[in-house]
């Protein structure tokens, strides 16, 4: 069976900045199925689902809903919601969790503060190893749900840090993908080994570049760059680097500073990729945007 993953795969379509762009992640607990637009295709209420999603417009703030690894039974919810919210900016991450008999409660937060990296004292902080974010939603792609949820089963069985299923993440031609608080690395094509290495790599404070995305907190030419240094540094210290990115109109010149002084100014354009190929099964073919760098140069 073709499958969006496998031609990508086979297209040796770059990993690289393709990360969904979000500073701050509010995650929802909700028990059983979801539709392709999980926010108002669940258990959740519709007019709550909506209402988060609009709330967190323009905020810096995504939305998701999450649930346990295993089946998911069109069944009753459960009587309380487990709430994670995490900013995800290097060197001022926090991860931070609350459980609330109705999601409504949320619709009070302040999204504007939290996208800017306040938790505003919401809930307490996380005590714990990384929590792992697999994409296993079905109804938006079936590499999701045909890759995704045994990734996801085998990480919580084996009890390799805390495991959630999320609704998306963007780039299902990626799967298996994954997102791991409290830095925000998102990683695609994980076999259960690759995951295992990133999640002990993610409690050591490092980040893996061979499987990774980029870093959520960073649009796609920081994520380009950041890459591109580390793969030239070897550098895996997931907070060690920071980006300042600057757009002349014909791309994106990005300065990247390492906690050691030393810095870089990285070059990005944006290219497609060819031949084309769909982006989600399903799809027509098409030619995805992609970030390539064009130079990286020490200062």
């Amino acid at each position: 069976m073709s499958t969006c993953t496998t031609l990508s795969s086979e297209l040796s379509e770059p990993l690289a900045a393709t990360a969904a762009t979000a500073p701050t992640w509010l995650l929802v607990e909700q028990s059983g199925p979801w539709g392709a637009k999980a926010l108002t295709e669940s258990h959740l209420e519709t007019g709550v689902g909506r209402a988060l999603d609009a709330a967190a417009a323009g905020t810096g703030v995504r939305v998701a809903l999450i649930r346990r690894p295993g089946r998911h039974a069109d069944a009753t919810p459960g009587a309380r919601h487990e709430v994670v919210v995490a900013h995800t900016a290097p060197g001022r991450s926090w991860v931070r969790r609350l459980s609330v008999a109705d999601p409504a409660e949320l619709l009070a937060l302040d999204f504007a503060a939290l996208g800017a990296g306040d938790h505003t004292g919401f809930g307490s902080d996380h005590v714990g190893g990384p929590i792992a974010l697999v994409c296993t939603n079905g109804r938006r792609d079936r590499c999701c749900a045909l890759l995704g949820r045994p990734l996801a089963a085998e990480l919580a069985s084996a009890g390799h840090s805390e495991v959630w299923e999320v609704t998306h993440l963007g780039g299902h031609r990626f799967s298996p993908t994954m997102l791991v608080l409290p830095y925000g690395y998102a990683y695609g094509r994980l076999s259960a080994t690759g995951a295992k290495e990133v999640l002990a790599a993610t409690a050591a404070g490092h980040t893996v570049p061979e499987f990774s995305r980029g870093r959520s907190c960073w649009d796609r030419p920081g994520q380009a760059a950041e890459q591109a240094v580390r793969e030239l540094t070897g550098e895996t210290d997931a907070e060690a680097l920071t980006l300042r990115q600057t757009d002349d109109g014909e791309g994106w010149s990005v300065e990247v500073e390492h906690a050691d002084g030393r810095s870089w100014r990285v070059r990005v354009a944006q290219g497609v990729s060819t031949p084309a190929r769909p982006e989600s099964c399903g799809k027509a073919p098409a030619t995805p945007s992609r970030m390539d760098v064009v130079a990286v140069e020490p200062r």
